[in-house]
């Protein structure tokens, strides 16, 4: 009878975890899109500092355990909906406004431009420009495709003065991947200039949510 008992209590055990990692948006062993938006949003807040790769290995179990320690959030190391909500990521589906993913040569023409705008900005400042592209994609004011976006007419200065074309470094790709990904610095900008050399009077009256590097990110 009590060896009966043990199991019963044993299989409760296993029913109830099953539940509740079902519920969950991510765990350890876990791969995939969410993975990738939650480490994106962990490295946004400064708490992950590895790969954007989905998946959810010891560097994304300790900075979900880090994050929910500074966050007043029981520190199991398992995103459930209290965490996920704390982090401003959707559970169990693609990120809120998600165009289709990238054919491989769109991510490259991203990189390019990141490469042709933002060289010698911070790597925040980069992430940040390919983000302000995916922005626009996702924005019914502009084209729906990153290359349609890119090469819009007067959009963008590198694409004005052949820049584009020029070879990304690693780091460009890297930082279109990781916008790509879900990071976002400009948390929705649509537009970017430099202050110091912008000549259109028509940019500077946009609202400008922050500055990273050189640029101005505004909406």
């Amino acid at each position: 009878m009590k060896k009966t008992v043990c199991v019963l209590l044993a299989a409760a055990l296993l029913l109830s975890v099953s539940t509740a990692r079902a519920r969950a948006a991510a765990y350890w062993g876990s791969r995939g899109d969410e993975v990738y938006r939650i480490q994106a949003k962990l490295s946004q807040y400064g708490y992950y500092s590895g790969p954007l790769d989905g998946v959810f290995g010891q560097a994304t179990y300790d900075a979900v355990t880090w994050f929910q320690r500074r966050n007043g959030l029981k520190p199991d190391g398992v995103v459930g909906s209290a965490t996920a909500a704390a982090l401003g990521v959707s559970l169990g589906q693609a990120a809120a406004g998600a165009s289709a993913p990238a054919t491989e040569s769109e991510a490259y023409l991203l990189a390019r431009l990141v490469h042709g705008e933002a060289r010698g900005e911070p790597y925040t400042g980069k992430v940040a420009v390919a983000a302000v592209v995916l922005n626009r994609v996702k924005s019914a004011a502009f084209p729906n495709t990153i290359s349609g976006v890119i090469f819009q007419t007067g959009a963008f200065d590198c694409v004005r003065d052949g820049q584009i074309w020029l070879t990304p470094d690693a780091e460009s790709l890297r930082a279109a991947n990781d916008a790509l990904a879900g990071w976002d610095p400009t948390a929705g900008c649509i537009y970017y200039y430099n202050p110091a050399t912008a000549t259109s009077s028509w940019i500077w009256s946009r609202e400008v949510r922050l500055s990273i590097g050189a640029h101005s990110f505004a909406v």
